[in-house]
Parts: C-alpha cells; structure tokens; sequence
C-alpha cells in the first residue's frame, strides 16, 4: 500500500504523532514503525527495530526523534523511554556474513519483516522509513524521512541505533585496531587508514569495494557493477553539527538472487548486548 487507508488524513502540523492519530481515526489501533540501523556501514551488523506505541499522551516518549538528530545520551534515554512504555518492541540483528551472503537490500528487508514478526502484538499497520516493504503480512505505508515525522518509525530507529552502537562497541574491545567505538563501522579517515593498514576483520563486509580493495581482492567492474567510489564519512548526529545523509559505504551489487530456502534461513535471532551484560540479540517485549 502506497496510500493511507480511506478516512486517514495526516495535516502538514500534525507532528511527529500525527501518523498515529490519523490511522486510529480509521480503525487502526495497533500501528508498528520499523527501521534499520547500520545498512551503509562497511563493518558490523545490521539491526532493525519495530515499536508500537500506546495511543494518547500514555504513548508519547519523552524526547522522542530520529535517532540520528539526537546525541549519544540522550538516545540511551529515549531507548529506557520506549522500552518502558511501548506496547510492544522487538529488535533484530543480522550479522556481517549474512549481510554478505545476501546483500544489504535482501538482508534489509528480511531484518524489516523479522522485527515486525517478532513483536508480542500483532500489528494491523506497519509504517516503514522510506521505502516499502512487502511480506508484513498487513497493510503498510512508506513514509519520506519516516524517522523524522512517524512517532513509531522515530522509536523504531532509536531501538535498531542503540542496539546496534552497543555491539559496536562490544566489538572494539575485540578488534581495537579499528576503533569501532568512534565510527560504529562507517567508513571515516581512521576507519579508512585501519583497513589499509591491517586488512579486513571478520566484521567487515567483503562485499563492499573498499574492504575488497583492503583484502587485496581484484574488482572486476566487467563481473561486479559497482555504484561510485566509497566515500568517507561518519554517520551523521548532531554531536557532529548539522545532518547531512550518510554515504553510504560501496556495495558490490548481487548478481545472482538468493533461493527461497536461503531466505528462510536468512536472519539470526540472537541475544542483544546490553552496557556490561548480554541479553537477548533477537529482542521482543
């Protein structure tokens, strides 16, 4: 679905509820947000996050946006937020080798589908950042800039950021040499020098170019389309001034589609660390 249902109008000053508001007026109560954390990142997995939220003001999170307008602190206190008073929320992880195996936009789309899957309340809406997705089961839409203007898309992606700058995290104390802490995977001057100078870790994607490039793999343009040289950058927060979209790092497009039985197998629920501890990686609530 493209469109939202009959009787769903969201007015240009609704807010970042107003999605929400527009979509119980008709009929639909249990709407999820979904999102992803970390597609453009060359290093590391990939984490989606699905939320839904209670209707009225017992719904509203407290300093609630997209995660990539908020500081480090202040997503880890919206994340207690909506952990606390979401009626529902799930996040999944999908590491790196399966990232590789099946591409970052299958890989996606499956991470999407699982988060919702996942969630205790079935959702009878699903509103997703900017593209669609099929395979939900239920109805959905795709909203430009989702994250910034859908409560539940924006509580969706605070969920798959934290998650996913916690891993990052675990995974610099066991690969210190690339700094993972700082850029969480994404291709910055330090990040850059450390794949030149070490080689590529097992969290590194191999199907991006200039992980290939730092294995001394050969890239075949005439057997590998490419899209344009890696450029480099860090995700964008507003610890690092005014947004700007993150570029992303290059991936080799697949050349040959997955199997349906590959696809089944696709996605890892697993536990999901937490600041000194471990808990679940495929987390619901």
């Amino acid at each position: 679905m493209t469109r939202l249902p009959p009787g769903a109008t969201v007015r240009r000053d609704a807010g970042l509820y107003g999605y929400e508001r527009a979509l119980r007026r008709a009929g639909m109560d249990l709407i999820a947000g979904v999102d992803e954390a970390g597609r453009g990142a060359c290093a590391g997995p990939l984490v989606a996050g699905a939320a839904i939220l209670k209707p009225g003001k017992s719904g509203e999170i407290p300093g609630l946006a997209d995660s990539k307008l908020l500081t480090e602190k202040a997503r880890e206190r919206v994340y207690a937020h909506v952990v606390k008073k979401a009626l529902a929320w799930a996040v999944v992880v999908i590491e790196s080798d399966e990232c590789d195996r099946l591409g970052m936009h299958v890989a996606n789309v499956e991470a999407l589908r699982r988060a919702v899957a996942l969630l205790d309340v079935p959702a009878e809406y699903v509103l997703t950042d900017g593209f669609p997705v099929d395979g939900l089961g239920v109805p959905g839409l795709a909203v430009w800039k989702g994250d910034r203007v859908a409560a539940c898309i924006s509580a969706a992606s605070v969920l798959a950021k934290v998650t996913r700058d916690r891993i990052m995290v675990d995974l610099d104390r066991e690969h210190p040499a690339y700094d993972f802490k700082t850029h969480k995977g994404y291709i910055t001057d330090g990040h850059a020098a450390a794949l030149t100078e070490h080689g590529p870790c097992p969290q590194h994607r191999m199907r991006f170019v200039n992980v290939r490039r730092a294995a001394g793999i050969e890239v075949d343009p005439a057997l590998e389309e490419v899209e344009h040289e890696p450029s480099v950058g860090q995700e964008p927060s507003v610890e690092q001034g005014p947004s700007v979209e993150q570029e992303p790092s290059v991936e080799l497009v697949e050349t040959t589609p997955p199997s349906v039985a590959e696809l089944v197998v696709s996605t890892r629920v697993e536990p999901t660390p937490t600041h000194g501890t471990s808990g679940a990686r495929g987390e619901s609530a």
